[in-house]
């Protein structure tokens, strides 16, 4: 076994442990033998960083810090964000050694990425005094054993975005339950449109709903990771859409492509299950719906209850092979923090900021006339201070999507029922991450 897997297995051991109440030794260092003596910037000296994203606007505030910092220059290279196309192109780059400085990785996959080795561990350099700038759960996701493999950006709390004035024309109210949210899909059905899509293969969005319902895709168990993607609450969800499916009351279209947004500006899809950063898409991929938008809360499961989630969010991450590390650490918590870049980060529609300060909610509002004048920033305000804390991303989550999106295509082809892709993609998840030498349990 070569030093590189003792570490990422260390790591990713930690990683468990340290999520159940344990430290194993070994974790949290900052690269193996393969792994570059971080350099110091000479006083005076000019670099320049490499920095891979996907963000829209990204440029205005990169282009702020370089006129502010003419020594140390970052140069954006935009990645496509289209079903993984920005990791593949990251973890060749890691295979190859010629990674980036700096990337744009999102929660779900910074485990993966630490399989690969591929992420400094910014610890050494002192990254934990910016703890407090950032909201405590976004800040732990990139947390493993004592390492911190990245810094928070923004996160994505989920909510309901309706055509306003479709619902008011057929008399629909937003519903607040799923049981409501059917029934709205039937009586929108009968005027010959659907209330939503299920992409099938939208694992971020099936994700979400599943740690809405409660369930625990990645636990921990002392240094094992405990696999729980066929657990009880996602079987609740896919039961739910797979009934949606039968009934013919929604789309099985992929979502976020030019067919669906053609439905979303002519009314054939009256609704969305979506995120914060949905705006922003609505807007540019829908501009004949001007005023027509408005955001409500996630259906709950019970009446009454005040359960959210989280679709998506994002950190800025530093690759183990950055040759300025302090430099791009230094970029990467300017570039979130910063109240210039975070409301250049707004306007370009990033997201929910992952920074405590630096700008107001309203602030959030860009795109208000586009809904209306409705302060609809409000809705993934209460729905980000009510994600439920607990969950847990684990390695190999983009894998893991590929497969449902794989699986989910089959069964709406096959008829296949949707529990049967749950057991499927649970066998494959807990068969990979064995393979990959760690300690794993099926849980459901």
């Amino acid at each position: 076994m070569t030093s590189h897997d003792l570490h990422r297995r260390s790591v990713l051991g930690g990683a468990a442990a340290v999520a159940a109440g344990f430290t194993l030794a070994g974790c949290g260092d900052s690269g193996g033998d393969d792994h570059p003596a971080p350099r110091e910037r000479k006083k005076g000296q000019k670099i320049e960083l490499t920095f891979w994203s996907w963000v829209p606007g990204i440029d205005k505030p990169v282009d702020l810090w370089n006129r502010k910092n003419p020594d140390v220059q970052v140069t954006v290279e935009k990645v496509s964000a289209v079903d993984g196309e920005q990791y593949a192109k990251m973890h060749a780059a890691i295979k190859a050694g010629n990674p980036p400085d700096l990337g744009q990785i999102e929660f779900p996959v910074i485990p993966s990425f630490l399989l690969d080795n591929g992420l400094l561990d910014l610890a050494p350099l002192g990254a934990a005094r910016h703890k407090d700038k950032f909201f405590g759960w976004q800040w732990q996701q990139s947390v493993f054993g004592k390492g911190i493999y990245a810094i928070p950006q923004a996160s994505g709390p989920m909510g309901l975005f309706i055509r306003q004035d479709l619902f008011e024309r057929w008399d629909v109210q937003p519903p607040t339950t799923w049981d409501e949210y059917e029934a709205a899909a039937k009586k929108i059905r009968k005027k010959g449109a659907w209330i939503e899509t299920f992409s099938a293969t939208n694992g971020n969005r099936l994700a979400g709903l599943a740690w809405q319902a409660g369930a625990k895709w990645y636990d921990t168990k002392g240094d094992t990771w405990i696999i729980g993607i066929d657990d009880e609450p996602t079987r609740k969800v896919a039961d739910y859409w797979e009934a949606l499916v039968k009934q013919k009351l929604i789309k099985t279209i992929p979502d976020r492509q030019n067919a669906w947004y053609k439905d979303l500006q002519t009314g054939a899809i009256a609704a969305w299950v979506g995120a914060s950063w949905g705006d922003a898409l609505l807007v540019g991929n829908a501009p004949g719906t001007k005023g027509k938008w408005r955001a409500a809360p996630l259906p709950q499961w019970e009446k009454g209850g005040r359960t959210f989630a989280n679709w998506g969010g994002s950190t800025t991450a530093v690759f183990a092979k950055a040759h300025y590390p302090k430099d791009a650490l230094d970029f990467a918590v300017w570039l979130n923090t910063d109240p210039e870049s975070i409301g250049l980060l707004i306007d370009g529609g990033y997201g929910f900021p992952s920074a405590k300060k630096g700008y107001a909610t309203a602030d959030l509002d860009v795109d208000k006339p586009f809904f209306g004048g409705q302060e609809y920033s409000k809705i993934f305000a209460d729905a980000g201070a009510h994600v439920d804390t607990s969950w847990q991303w684990g390695p190999g989550v983009d894998t893991l999507y590929q497969r449902l999106g794989d699986a989910f295509t089959d069964a709406l082809g096959t008829g296949a029922s949707f529990r049967s892709v749950l057991k499927k993609a649970q066998g494959q998840t807990v068969a990979d991450l064995r393979g990959k030498g760690l300690k794993v349990e099926s849980g459901a």
